[in-house]
């Protein structure tokens, strides 16, 4: 009876005010804590995905190429063997430089822009898409090649120049939990629904620059649930 009345006291603040009005239940009966147990498993499951999410992100952007932070995510979590990134063109895709990004590039009038339309696969699972717009008047002619004729990620075609990516933005698409639950809330919590996961989590906007200190690439990156596909996560992946 002791044990079972600390399992219901250890659970977390936002459910005192139910567990006060069952509080003799709890005493007398065993079953009687399972709902809350449960609840709790929900709220520790959401805990867990805004953790591995908040960790992606923080490497993101602690590191200039995504391409290698990708690589590494999917051999730490064994999404693919050998765990190689893989750049797959969509070549009949076309997007316009928007405005913002044009000026962060100083970009020169008549000067050309190249254009690819990327998905970063590891294995099966793609992890990014990415919108990659480059000058190629700042690139070598190798380096245009092969970004014109391969697949080959745009991060290891140009890592020759040494670059630095500077972030502009990193967009959390999605969160398992609602704002302000650090707070607690009255009743039962809305994250104790069932949890599923989107398509779409995270957007990253960035610009490359040289060792110069030239932009030269611009870059709008969304990464997908296929990141959390191991372990207990891929029942609650949702399709795109």
């Amino acid at each position: 009876m002791d044990s079972e009345r600390s399992a219901c006291h250890a659970l977390p603040r936002p459910l005192a005010r139910v567990l006060r009005a069952v509080a003799a239940a709890c005493l007398f009966s065993v079953p009687a804590c399972a709902p809350y147990r449960h609840q709790t498993d929900l709220r520790l499951e959401r805990v867990e995905a805004l953790a591995l999410l908040q960790t992606l992100n923080a490497d993101l952007l602690a590191h200039d190429s995504a391409t290698l932070t990708l690589e590494r995510w999917c051999a730490d979590h064994r999404l693919a063997d050998p765990p190689r990134i893989v750049a797959r063109r969509q070549r009949a895709a076309q997007k316009p430089l928007p405005d913002d990004l044009r000026g962060r590039l100083e970009v020169q009038p008549g000067e050309p822009i190249g254009y690819r339309h990327v998905e970063l696969a590891c294995g099966d699972h793609v992890l990014s898409e990415a919108d990659n717009w480059y000058l190629p008047a700042r690139l070598t002619k190798d380096m245009n090649d092969r970004l014109d004729t391969t697949d080959e990620p745009f991060g290891k075609v140009v890592a020759a120049l040494h670059f630095r990516r500077r972030t502009l933005s990193a967009q959390l698409l999605w969160t398992p939990l609602p704002a302000g639950w650090e707070l607690g809330h009255d009743g039962v919590p809305a994250e104790a629904a069932e949890l599923r996961i989107p398509h779409a989590l995270l957007r990253h906007e960035a610009v490359l620059f040289n060792e110069a200190q030239a932009p030269f690439s611009a870059v709008v990156e969304t990464y997908t649930n296929a990141v959390l596909d191991f372990g207990p996560w891929p029942q609650r992946l949702e399709a795109r």
